[in-house]
């Protein structure tokens, strides 16, 4: 099944990812700034705190500004946080291994996506399972993990044999988003424009890079 929010489109579409921190007295207002440049598609909580407190009080906030623009909302890997917060969904991030047992425990109406690095076999696992979407990355060279970079052609592949929508994330610049706009039918924006002093202008940069 595919949710409308995660239909395949002519022109890639936006997705953006939270800061692993930020302050609920400043980030709301920032947030609507930046969901003021363009369409997005949906929000990921990404939160590094495992203090069930903060997740809720930041899920709270997020979800109600995400709701209020129609936009989908899933967090990250917190399973038992999605009914409990009212969100959409929930991203996995240890690619195909728990999509199953979260499409039983959330039902079909939920919006389940896998992070699969750059391996397609997790990512067609992933599919299989009934993840929503598949994303792949980083997309761009990095120094963090191992330095594996999800290729170009995994992304055309993708595009080209599988009818579950692809998502390219994590060390994005113009230069990889105007490469893979063709290919794929999300970008998941995050560090990318929170890690600089203008996350406004940043985004919209990256935006405007789409083709």
């Amino acid at each position: 099944m595919m949710t409308e929010k995660f239909q395949e489109k002519e022109q890639a579409q936006l997705y953006l990812i939270t800061p692993p921190t930020f302050d609920l007295d400043t980030f709301p207002a920032l947030l609507n700034q930046v969901l003021d440049v363009a369409p997005v598609a949906c929000v990921r909580l990404a939160l590094a705190s495992k203090d069930e407190g903060q997740i809720i009080k930041a899920g709270d906030a997020i979800r109600e500004i995400c709701h209020a623009r129609d936009i989908a909302i899933v967090i990250e890997n917190h399973l038992i946080m999605v009914d409990r917060l009212g969100l959409d969904g929930v991203h996995l991030t240890d690619g195909a291994r728990t999509v199953r047992y979260a499409r039983k425990e959330l039902g079909d109406d939920a919006i389940i996506g896998a992070y699969c690095a750059a391996s397609r076999h997790d990512g067609m696992n992933a599919g299989e399972g009934s993840a929503e979407y598949v994303s792949f990355g980083p997309c761009g060279d990095t120094a963090l993990g191992d330095g594996t970079v999800a290729p170009t052609d995994l992304f055309q592949w993708w595009s080209d044999v599988v009818e579950v929508p692809v998502v390219a994330e994590g060390a994005l610049s113009v230069e990889v988003i105007k490469t893979l706009s063709p290919a794929t039918d999300f970008f998941a924006i995050g560090e990318e424009i929170w890690n600089t002093d203008d996350p406004v202008a940043a985004f919209k940069t990256l935006v405007d890079a789409i083709g």
